[in-house]
């Protein structure tokens, strides 16, 4: 009888040693893809660069001509996925974008060239 407690109390203990704790997903950032980033034209404003992307996760007040946008994505514990993309303005105008994965290359936005050759 005590061997066939002691086996009730031990074996729940065993297969607890055997357990992972569970490991959650956890998205961090404002989420960039090809889509969103390829909507920025250059000459856009500093309110309609962050009505497309939202605010920068890092907007440094020693330069404010800087904005870097950060999404990281970790699935159980590993890191799946990191896109950074890094904004530089000239007073309020967009002029150069930089990022860490495939995006269009943009150009001037097509309305305000259409309206300034007719």
């Amino acid at each position: 009888m005590r061997q066939i407690l002691a086996l009730i109390v031990c074996a729940p203990l065993l297969a607890a040693c055997f357990l992972t704790p569970h490991k959650i997903d956890v998205q961090q950032g404002n989420y960039l893809d090809a889509d969103i980033v390829g909507k920025l034209k250059l000459d856009m404003t500093r309110s309609q660069v962050r009505f497309i992307l939202g605010s920068p996760l890092l907007a440094d007040p020693f330069h404010p001509e800087r904005w870097d946008y950060v999404y990281i994505d970790y699935k159980a514990g590993t890191l799946k996925q990191e896109r950074r993309l890094t904004l530089i303005f000239d007073g309020d105008k967009l002029k150069r974008a930089f990022s860490n994965f495939p995006v269009p290359q943009f150009g001037p936005d097509p309305a305000k060239t259409a309206s300034t050759t007719r």
